[in-house]
């Protein structure tokens, strides 16, 4: 288990914990604002959904389709809210597989992960073919080849880094939305124009129900999958800044410019075109439209010189084919990447290139897209890969639920789905309704890719994984087989999320209180009784209140590793956090309820305020990282001081820890107010030792001779003040 652990923490180390972390994995860097993620969600959306499938919504139910979608983008709710909660409590590479492999265990993570993969493939090589052919209206080119080109030229951008793919995708998305916004802007004049009134039913549709409300239902079914593309931006979460916020927000953006478009566009196409030159006639052997945008723009802008108004709809379908492909090769790509590094897939696929992209994964993807569109039927193939999309909106549902039943402290999401359990329990049930509504053909196909995934988790990926998921934590009759590296993990995913406030810990851990007990047994009652009396000397605490906050009974100590464990407390009363450690030596005795206590050598306290929210966790969780670095139990053991173990903790780039006669600069500022010390920006002193005594700086005390100081900052100024 201790190899387990170590694996995990390893695994989601953040740039710059403690030195020689072993086994470190490649992570992607965060370059992903909130516009990239709207322009992810929104381009993953904007395709077939709008430019091609509202002639055949039209064709079974009439007028009402622009009803259809607005409904279907209601029904996606549930789902975009339970994504958002565990992308910002597990905001890591792979989304969707990352979620399920995490709640319920590496099989079912293989089905999301594969399955996904296998669905963003063949949805997305439909996109580019969809995209060449619109680029064959106006020039002579063969589709296939074009799409085969295509995909090429979106992977290699992939490849070159987030950064350039997301600034295609800001490019693609923007041109879309503005000419669909124009489109139906103009479409609404128009249509308010003629001789009816604008909201009256275009009678050629027939009833507003052309089919009744099943026909309605059936619909919706139909337009709901233009809509998956929306949680898409999950895959990607690992890139994306200040997830907490951007996740959520960015895909109610998209959801409500998706929702409006599609709603209003589709209201536009049925008051605007015949009935029989949108929705078709069976009568007369005509189809549904396959270009509907286009034409109802000849309606009203036809006239236009140059033939400019059409030409820009066509700009805007070709913006929405290609944002869809390059979306999904960015977000396809996740999958192996996030798989191969907790070793469900060859470990190649977790490797970097040299743009700080998954490289090997992108290649994969891309080969897979080039050989759909070389030899399937792709549209077929992809609107049965829809039903498999629906699964798994039922399934990250479930997750929700499975990570809140589970107990964990430390899932900590940033953002919650509202209404628990009843909105999880609501879109698991509209995705089952839904897959029912796709047919017999689309549940096998969807059955058939379950089977292979479990087949290749069974032979391939069993044997090389001991994880186990959040489920066994959320069921008392398995609580025998829960798997404490999912909460260590969780611990590190709190501290990387939250990584521009990390410094706080090179301060807590130089504020930190350190007792070495050699001899004799030591109970609950006495280490309280030390941190209270060591809050009052230090940090001013009143003594009754340090001991209510501890409380009588005997703590609950978390292990961060075999050896440390670790105690949480919080109160409004704290201004700052502060950490108590204990170390015992191989003389010394710990009489306490600990899981193996013959193992144990340190118990560590931690103390903090309510507020910020999460910060106990991130705290313990970068406490985790350095107890399980490469290295840590040697130097820890065989540190004398305690200002030797106080180093040990704080990672190296962050902290100085020498006399203030090693650094001139400060040297020759002795005498002066740390308040107005001239020192390099983002670096402070946080304590000073002065003979036997230790104070915390603060900003009216003045540099002495001979003191010791500790300063953190960051990496660069604290080089910069050496020199």
């Amino acid at each position: 288990m201790a190899d387990a652990l170590s694996a995990e923490l390893a695994a989601d180390a953040p740039d710059g914990a403690a030195d020689g972390a072993a086994g470190a994995k490649p992570k992607l860097a965060r370059n992903l604002t909130l516009f990239d993620v709207y322009a992810m969600s929104t381009g993953a959306m904007f395709s077939s959904g709008l430019f091609l499938l509202p002639g055949f919504a039209a064709a079974a139910t009439g007028n009402s389709v622009w009803l259809a979608y607005l409904l279907a983008g209601f029904l996606i709710l549930p789902a975009m809210y339970c994504m958002a909660e565990l992308s910002t409590a597990m905001p890591k590479s792979g989304g969707t597989y990352y979620f399920l492999d995490r709640a319920m265990g590496p099989m079912m993570g293989t089905i999301g992960g594969l399955g996904s993969w296998v669905a963003v493939v063949f949805k997305s090589a439909f996109a580019l073919v969809g995209m060449g052919a619109y680029l064959s209206i106006y020039l002579e080119v063969e589709i296939t080849i074009t799409a085969i080109v295509l995909t090429l030229a979106f992977g290699a951008i992939n490849i070159f880094g987030a950064k350039e793919t997301t600034k295609l995708q800001r490019i693609l998305v923007t041109t879309l939305v503005v000419i669909l916004a124009g489109f139906t802007l103009l479409g609404l004049v128009a249509a308010g124009s003629g001789p009816e009134p604008l909201l009256s039913y275009n009678g050629n549709y027939g009833p507003f129900f052309k089919s009744g409300v099943i026909g309605l239902v059936s619909t919706i079914g139909l337009v709901f999958v233009s809509y998956a593309g929306l949680t898409k931006v999950a895959s990607v979460a690992e890139e994306v800044q200040q997830p907490d916020r951007n996740i959520p927000l960015g895909m109610t953006l998209s959801l409500l410019t998706a929702t409006v478009l599609y709603a209003l566009g589709t209201f536009v196409l049925v008051k605007v075109l015949p009935a029989d030159a949108l929705a078709g006639n069976a009568a007369l052997d005509l189809e549904p439209s396959y270009t509907p945008i286009a034409d109802a723009g000849r309606v009203f802008m036809g006239d236009w010189p140059l033939d400019l108004g059409v030409i820009l709809i066509v700009v805007a379908a070709i913006a929405a084919f290609a944002s869809t492909g390059n979306a999904g090769i960015m977000s396809a790509s996740r999958y192996p990447f996030a798989m191969a590094k907790d070793k469900l897939m060859p470990d190649g696929l977790a490797k970097l290139g040299r743009f700080k992209t998954p490289t090997p994964a992108i290649l994969v993807t891309v080969a897979a897209m080039i050989a759909v569109i070389a030899v399937f039927p792709v549209e077929s193939v992809a609107k049965l890969a829809s039903a498999f999309q629906l699964l798994l909106f039922m399934l990250v549902c479930g997750a929700v639920i499975v990570m809140r039943e589970s107990r964990i402290p430390t899932y900590r999401p940033g953002f919650k789905v509202p209404l628990y359990p009843w909105v999880p329990i609501l879109g698991m049930l509209i995705g089952f309704w839904l897959i029912l509504e796709m047919g017999l053909l689309a549940i096998g196909f969807t059955g058939m890719l379950c089977m292979l995934c479990v087949v290749w988790y069974n032979f391939y990926a069993a044997k090389r994984v001991e994880r186990r998921g959040a489920i066994f934590h959320a069921l008392s009759e398995l609580g025998q087989n829960t798997y404490d590296g999912l909460e260590h993990e969780l611990l590190s995913i709190i501290n990387d999320r939250t990584q521009a406030r990390n410094l706080t810990y090179e301060n807590v851990i130089a504020r930190s209180v350190v007792t070495d007990f050699r001899f004799g047994q030591y109970e609950w009652d006495e280490l309280r009784g030390a941190i209270a009396e060591t809050a009052r000397e230090r940090y001013g605490l009143a003594e009754d209140i340090a001991h209510n906050i501890l409380g009588t009974e005997e703590p609950r100590f978390r292990s961060l590793s075999d050896a440390v464990r670790l105690a949480t407390f919080r109160d409004k009363r704290l201004e700052e956090p502060e950490l108590f450690i204990f170390r015992f030596g191989p003389r010394s005795r710990i009489k306490m309820e600990l899981d193996e206590p013959e193992t144990v050598h340190t118990l560590m306290v931690l103390m903090c305020p309510p507020q910020p929210a999460g910060l106990d966790m991130r705290l313990a969780g970068h406490m985790a990282e350095v107890v399980q670095s490469e290295g840590f139990e040697r130097r820890w053991l065989s540190a004398q001081t305690e200002a030797d173990l106080t180093d040990v903790l704080v990672r190296d780039d962050h902290f100085l820890h020498v006399p203030l006669s090693d650094i001139p600069a400060l040297a020759n500022q002795i005498g002066t107010r740390i308040g107005d010390l001239a020192m390099p920006e983002g670096v402070l002193i946080a304590l000073i030792e002065r003979g036997d005594k230790t104070l915390i700086a603060s900003p009216n005390m003045v540099l002495e001779s001979g003191d010791t100081v500790a300063l953190i900052g960051e990496p660069e100024a604290v080089e910069a003040l050496k020199s």
